[in-house]
C-alpha cells in the first residue's frame, strides 16, 4: 500500500451523513367510500401524480367481506368507473382477521407472494381494507417489499379509525411477545369511512372507545370533558356521536405523532402508550379472547388506581375515569389480571420487562397526574400493582353482587 494512502486511513476522520425527510400522509373522512361519484380514494391515490394511470392490489378483511358481501363487486365497479387513473391489476385477496392473523407465519408469507405476482413495485399500491390487526399485518408485507411499496389503509373498525389505522407502525407477533416484528412506514393515505363501523358488533364498537378515552386522558382535558357528557350517545353508538369521538381521537393522535418530536420512537417516554403495559400482556394472557380496547380500558384502570395509590391522582378524578369506562361498556375486570406464574408471581407482571424490552432503555410508564397530564415513571412498585389489582376484582365483585 501507498504510504500516503496508509497514513491517510490512520489519521482521524469522521464523515458525518445528516439529513430529514419530509413524510405527510392525509387521513380523509368520510362516508360510502367506494361509490361511484366518490373520487376521494382515487384523488388520494393519485395525489402526488394525477396523470398517471397507478396500479394496486387489495387485500381484505374476511370479516369485512363477510359483512359486505358487495364489496368485491363494489371495488371492481370503482376501479372501472376511474380506469383512467386505477388499475386493479387482480381479484382483492381475502384473508382471515382479528389478533391470529398476526400470528401466523404462513399468511404473511402468502401475502408476500402475492404482491410478488402482482408485480407490485415501489410505485404501485397496496389497498387494505379491514380492521387494525389486518392493518398491522398487511402494512408489516408491505413495508418489507423492496423495502416500502405505497400503503392506503381503509380502517374498518373504530380502533382501526382512531388508532391503529392512522399511525406510522406496523407488527406481527412473534415469540410470544406482541408486535415483536415491526417498522416503522407511514401510509400513503388513510380513508376512514364511517359506514363500516354500522356493522360492527357490539364488543367491536365499544373497544375502539378506548383509545378515545386513552389519548384524552393524557392530552386534552376538554375532549374527555365532551367524552363523559356524551357517554350516554357513545354508548348507544349514535353515529353524530361516534364520528366526532372518531375525528377527535384521530386528530389527536396525530397531532402528537406529527409535533411530538418522536415519530419514530427513538426515546423512552411514549406517552400515546399510556395504558399498554399490562393491555399487551392480558390479550396474550387471555389467549387473544380479550379485544385490544378491552384490555386497554382494564390497563388505564389499573394505571389509575396506581397513580391514586402513590399519590401522584386525586381519588375523586380517578372515580370520573372508571366512571366513563363503564358508562361506554367497558368491563374493568379480567381472570387473567389474577393468573400466576410457576413461582407465584402474578403473569401480568411480565408486562413491564416486555414493555420496556419494546421501548428500549429504561422503563418509562407514562401515569396520570390531572386529566390531560400525565407524567413518566421509570420504577413501578409491584407490591403496588398487586394491592391494585385485588381492588378491582373486588370492586368488580362488588359492582356484579
Amino acid at each position: 500500500m501507498d504510504q500516503n494512502i496508509h497514513n491517510l486511513y490512520l489519521d482521524p476522520f469522521v464523515c458525518n451523513a445528516r439529513f430529514a425527510v419530509p413524510l405527510d400522509f392525509p387521513v380523509h373522512f368520510t362516508n360510502d367510500a367506494l361509490h361511484l361519484t366518490n373520487r376521494l380514494l382515487c384523488d388520494a391515490i393519485a395525489r402526488r401524480e394525477p396523470g398517471r394511470r397507478h396500479r394496486l392490489c387489495c387485500i381484505i378483511d374476511a370479516g369485512v367481506a363477510s359483512a359486505w358481501p358487495s364489496l368485491p363487486a363494489r371495488l371492481a365497479a370503482y376501479m372501472d368507473a376511474h380506469h383512467t387513473r386505477l388499475h386493479l391489476v387482480a381479484p382483492p385477496m381475502v384473508i382471515p382477521g382479528g389478533e391470529a392473523c398476526k400470528n401466523d407465519p404462513p399468511l404473511l408469507q402468502e401475502i408476500l407472494g402475492t404482491l410478488q405476482r402482482c408485480r407490485i413495485d415501489r410505485h404501485a399500491f397496496v389497498l387494505a381494507i379491514g380492521g387494525g390487526a389486518v392493518l398491522d399485518l398487511v402494512g408489516f408485507a408491505a413495508a418489507i417489499t423492496h423495502r416500502g411499496v405505497r400503503l392506503v389503509r381503509m380502517p374498518t373498525t373504530v380502533l382501526g379509525q382512531n388508532d391503529a389505522g392512522i399511525g406510522v407502525k406496523n407488527a406481527v407477533n412473534a415469540f410470544g411477545c406482541k408486535n415483536y416484528l415491526g417498522t416503522f412506514a407511514p401510509p400513503w393515505a388513510v380513508i376512514n369511512d364511517l359506514d363500516f363501523i354500522e356493522t360492527l358488533d357490539t364488543r367491536d364498537k365499544i373497544a375502539g372507545i378506548a383509545e378515545a378515552v386513552k389519548v384524552a386522558l393524557i392530552r386534552d382535558g376538554v375532549f374527555f370533558q365532551w367524552l363523559e357528557t356524551n357517554a350516554c350517545q357513545l354508548s348507544r353508538f349514535a353515529r353524530p356521536s361516534m364520528a366526532t369521538m372518531i375525528r377527535g381521537c384521530a386528530e389527536l393522535h396525530l397531532r402528537h405523532i406529527a409535533g411530538g418530536g418522536d415519530p419514530f420512537e427513538s426515546g423512552s417516554a411514549r406517552p400515546l402508550d399510556y395504558g399498554h403495559w399490562a393491555a399487551h400482556k392480558l390479550e396474550t394472557l387471555s389467549g387473544h379472547t380479550l379485544r385490544h380496547g378491552e384490555a386497554v380500558a382494564i390497563n388505564i384502570a389499573l394505571d389509575t388506581r396506581y397513580a391514586t395509590v402513590k399519590g401522584l391522582l386525586a381519588a375523586a378524578v380517578a372515580e370520573r375515569v372508571y366512571a366513563l369506562l363503564e358508562t361506554v361498556g367497558f368491563c374493568l375486570w379480567h381472570p387473567a389480571l389474577a393468573e400466576r406464574n410457576s413461582d407465584g408471581r402474578l403473569s401480568v407482571l411480565n408486562g413491564l420487562r416486555e414493555f420496556q424490552e419494546h421501548l428500549g432503555g429504561e422503563l418509562s410508564i407514562p401515569l396520570l397526574s390531572a386529566i390531560g397530564t400525565s407524567v413518566d415513571v421509570e420504577h413501578i412498585d409491584e407490591a403496588a400493582v398487586v394491592e391494585c389489582i385485588a381492588w378491582l376484582q373486588q370492586r368488580d365483585a362488588g359492582r356484579c353482587a
